[in-house]
């Protein structure tokens, strides 16, 4: 998606009523509601449980969508906007749009190679993708699928030090442009949706994907099986095996894995994934272990914020994690009005959790944010039609983005700020 100046939404719009003179629908809804609605038709039980639960009661999902309706934006008139810029410039890079895909793990559920779908949609809709630490397709294979679009590389921090190097060289060979650490979940939130099914996807080995793929893990499963004198190895066919078995016992316990690799390999998966011992001198440690820019995901407090750009951090996003993992939360949008005044003006932003609209990215760039990430919809999307189901999500909410720009009297994203809305700042 190239030359986005001057109509992005327009011919969106045009393609679909030209279609639809020949009696052809979108495939996938351009409305937020209709498309959750459509997806959750294709999922199945375990799938929906996981992609859409949240934490407890769920009022901190509430409370992400409720912050973005309590701004409202004021167009102005007469403004000529025939001609409209979506680019920005993000870690010393120009993107074409302040829109990037974010991590989604176990994504596995709802499509087979869902990481390289995603990554795939991701490319041709021109938006960057964070690459799921816990995927279900190794990063290197969403790369090669990606070809030159730019990518991103989410990690949870390991127990293991070395795994956790392990990763950030693998990331660094895939031509990531960041690694992301995500913050907010050395151990999961209370998700009652997936624990009243007793579903944990990565128990059934979707979600590990770049565990099983890595030679550090699988020195960890041989140590596991008995130590290095053990010629073992995790390979995909162990965990084609591991996603049989699975499939047989939809409970997912360790106990019905009857192959010792693939059972080894999850238990050693739950054993290290996440570090809850985390603290900000790992942080510290990253500039001596990666060349990557630095990005914290997971950021609330203003104090974080602060301590973040003290470390010498290269960006921040504004997140609870949508909602997932502590009920109650601040509403990301809420914080980041706090967190932008904490740092000021020029320090890199995201805001990620609640958005799913083009007006909804409108709103995070004028309170603060230089990029958004999507989160769920692009899940949807793939639900409903795998990688084109991504792009035409992607691309309709950059439509709408475009379109809002355009009437609300603004020509580019730079001019995109809170004197644009009226609500509680």
């Amino acid at each position: 998606m190239t030359g986005l100046t001057g109509g992005l939404g327009r011919l969106r719009q045009e393609a679909i009523y030209r279609a639809g003179v020949s009696g052809t629908r979108p495939r996938v809804p351009t409305d937020a509601a209709a498309l959750r609605e459509a997806a959750r038709r294709r999922c199945s039980t375990r799938a929906w449980a996981y992609v859409e639960g949240g934490a407890g009661e769920g009022r901190t999902m509430a409370a992400n969508r409720a912050a973005f309706d309590r701004h409202e934006i004021v167009p102005r008139m007469l403004r000529d906007v025939v001609e409209r810029d979506l680019s920005t410039t993000l870690l010393g890079v120009e993107l074409p749009t302040p829109l990037l895909l974010a991590p989604v793990g176990a994504a596995g559920l709802v499509a087979r190679d869902a990481d390289v779908l995603i990554g795939r949609g991701a490319a041709a809709a021109g938006v960057p993708y964070i690459l799921s630490c816990q995927g279900s397709s190794p990063m290197e294979r969403t790369a090669e699928a990606m070809g030159d679009a730019p990518r991103w590389f989410q990690l949870y921090w390991s127990r293991d030090e070395d795994l956790v190097d392990s990763f950030l060289g693998r990331a660094a060979a895939i031509g990531a442009g960041a690694v992301v650490v995500t913050l907010d979940t050395t151990m999961l939130g209370w998700r009652p949706q997936d624990l009243n099914l007793g579903s944990l996807p990565f128990s059934q080995g979707i979600g590990i994907a770049q565990y099983t793929s890595d030679p550090r893990f699988s020195e960890l499963v041989r140590q596991r099986l008995g130590g290095p004198a053990r010629d073992v190895r995790v390979t995909p066919a162990a965990v084609r095996t591991l996603l049989s078995i699975s499939r047989e016992h939809p409970g997912g316990l360790l106990d019905n894995l009857r192959s010792p690799v693939p059972r080894a390999a999850v238990e050693t998966f739950l054993d290290v994934y996440s570090n809850p011992a985390l603290t900000w001198d790992h942080i510290a440690t990253l500039r001596d272990r990666t060349s990557l820019p630095v990005v914290l995901k997971g950021i609330l407090h203003p104090d974080d914020a602060r301590k973040a750009v003290d470390l010498g951090v290269d960006a921040v996003i504004v997140s609870n994690h949508g909602g997932r993992q502590v009920d109650g939360s601040t509403a990301s949008l809420d914080a980041l009005v706090r967190v932008r005044a904490a740092v000021g003006e020029g320090y890199p932003l995201v805001l990620d959790s609640g958005v799913r609209t083009g007006a909804d990215v409108f709103k995070a760039i004028a309170l603060g944010a230089d990029a958004v990430t999507l989160g769920r919809p692009h899940i949807y999307g793939l639900a409903l039609d795998g990688w084109r189901g991504v792009a035409d999500v992607v691309g309709n909410v950059l439509a709408e983005f475009d379109l809002t720009m355009g009437l609300s009297g603004v020509s580019s994203v730079a001019e995109i700020d809170s004197g644009r809305l009226v609500g509680v700042l």
